[in-house]
């Protein structure tokens, strides 16, 4: 008879929404800090709901914005490669339910469940891919399409034929923060999607991704 395999029952999914074993869950109001920048890098968070946002402040007092995340993303992962403090600031955007991992936890299970290593490896690839394309961005289109990109991905992109919502609030200072430019550039941007029906904006932000799209390609 064949052997059961070993922790063949273990559900990444379970694990990640339970208290237990140098785990515990929080919930955060909107506006309320995870953990700021220079805290001790000791743990590992995981988004059950919400959004955050992850930002790094210079020494001028400026603010760039590095990661906007939601459900199921994990973040804090810097300390498991012996980051002593936090390079960047995370601060819920919505209200949120999250996770804490503590590092040792972290560590353990990684090692010892192969489910969890490849969920937490298939996150860590698609955050690096982000970040690529991010890089590439900013290196080689204008703000105007590096605009366009940043609400075809808070609106999900690839959702085409109806305007997709950005249920998120995200002020204009966000969005400069993000793409790297000034709060009046993205002001003028986003009056001229407006004009052209890109985008719907009373109030609530909607996205027309199938014709916003046609800036990313010209």
């Amino acid at each position: 008879m064949a052997r059961k395999a070993k922790n063949a029952s273990f559900d990444p999914d379970v694990f990640l929404a339970t208290v237990n074993h140098g785990r515990s869950m929080s919930e955060y109001r909107a506006g309320q800090v995870v953990f700021s920048q220079g805290d001790a890098a000791d743990a590992v968070f995981h988004i059950l709901r919400g959004k955050i946002k992850v930002a790094v402040i210079s020494g001028e007092g400026r603010e760039a914005v590095v990661g906007l995340l939601g459900d199921r993303d994990f973040f804090g992962e810097g300390c498991l490669i012996a980051q002593p403090l936090r390079l960047a600031t995370a601060t819920a955007m919505t209200e949120a339910q999250v996770v804490r991992i503590e590092k040792a936890e972290m560590i353990r299970v990684l090692h010892a469940e192969p489910a969890f290593a490849e969920v937490f490896t298939a996150h860590l690839l698609t955050r690096n891919s982000r970040i690529e394309a991010d890089l590439v961005d900013h290196l080689f289109n204008s703000s105007e399409r590096r605009l366009a990109r940043a609400l075809l991905l808070l609106a999900n992109f690839g959702k085409e034929g109806k305007p997709e919502p950005i249920t998120t609030k995200i002020s204009q200072e966000t969005l400069a923060e993000m793409i790297g430019t000034t709060r009046p550039r993205v002001s003028f941007f986003m009056n001229k999607f407006r004009k052209l029906g890109f985008i719907e904006y009373n109030g609530d932000l909607k996205v027309h991704s199938s014709q916003l799209s046609v800036i990313l390609r010209e």
